[in-house]
């Protein structure tokens, strides 16, 4: 059962109005989505994302309220495509749950997990080219621990970068984490290839790019009095989103609703392990 992460709080800063249009910028699975087309009336959501088979998954999940949802296939980088496919100008609201899906995660062919044997994917949208064993097989050895420093804010990234090339051709996720976990034992709570398979994936997916893309076209997107939410898991995409949101704010164009990052409940943190790491700020047009 898919769970949308911080979906009350998502809801409550969005305010979706009946009659409004509103853009899921990552409608994933669909949980945000279809909760927000469901308070919808003469209103719809446009509902895009990367992930071609993300959004199969998110047209089953939400087909009680199918004819209030467009679905659009593409990155941030090509938002405003999204709304001129759909005939909107400008939206009464934006979200965007940055949070990996979990069969992107679970699925072992898609090569994101080091838990399961698959190749080295990370891909988001499988049409596109470069993969993680393109970087891991090809990338030098100091791009690759800059890499991995500056993505995955990793502090070993020297020696893994070093173990990873001294090791190649590398094929398999269960490979990589095997020669990263002899290079860089484990110290504490987190497997030892955690914060490399992060940094891989960001750059895989050119994560931060698409991020400042997002960042940059949402307020002109998004029309008076529309609020911004986004949903963060990453300190890197947090602090991204703080700053663009503040810079909103003394530039006179939108208000902040967040002054400090919600976080989701205890409760919410309990009964979805996954969500502890999200952080939630949001912003109001002006």
């Amino acid at each position: 059962m898919h769970v949308p992460v911080m979906l009350a709080e998502a809801l409550e800063y969005l305010e979706p109005k009946p009659a409004g249009v509103y853009l899921d910028a990552t409608c994933g699975l669909g949980g945000h989505t279809g909760a927000i087309a469901r308070r919808l009336t003469t209103g719809f959501v446009i509902a895009n994302d990367r992930d071609a088979e993300s959004l199969e998954t998110a047209r089953a999940n939400t087909a009680d309220c199918a004819d209030r949802i467009r679905f659009h296939h593409g990155r941030f980088s090509e938002l405003s495509e999204a709304l001129r496919v759909a005939g909107v100008e400008r939206v009464a609201g934006i979200l965007a749950d940055l949070g990996v899906s979990r069969p992107q995660l679970t699925g072992p062919e898609r090569g994101f997990s080091f838990m399961a044997e698959g190749p080295l994917d990370m891909r988001m949208d499988r049409s596109q080219q470069l993969t993680a064993a393109d970087i891991v097989n090809y990338e030098d050895e100091k791009s690759l621990a800059d890499l991995i420093f500056q993505l995955g804010e990793e502090r070993r990234s020297r020696r893994i970068a070093r173990a990873i090339v001294r090791a190649r051709p590398i094929q398999t996720t269960s490979h990589l984490a095997g020669v990263i976990e002899q290079a860089a034992p484990r110290t504490g709570k987190l497997h030892p290839a955690t914060q490399t398979f992060m940094a891989l994936r960001i750059a895989v997916n050119a994560e931060l790019d698409e991020l400042d893309a997002l960042l940059s076209a949402a307020p002109n997107l998004a029309a008076p009095g529309a609020r911004i939410v986004v949903i963060t898991f990453m300190s890197l995409e947090d602090r991204k989103v703080k700053h663009a949101f503040q810079e909103l704010a003394r530039s006179g164009r939108a208000r902040l609703l967040t002054k400090h990052v919600v976080k989701p409940t205890d409760a919410e943190t309990s009964m979805n392990p996954p969500s502890r790491s999200a952080k939630l700020r949001a912003v109001e047009m002006v």
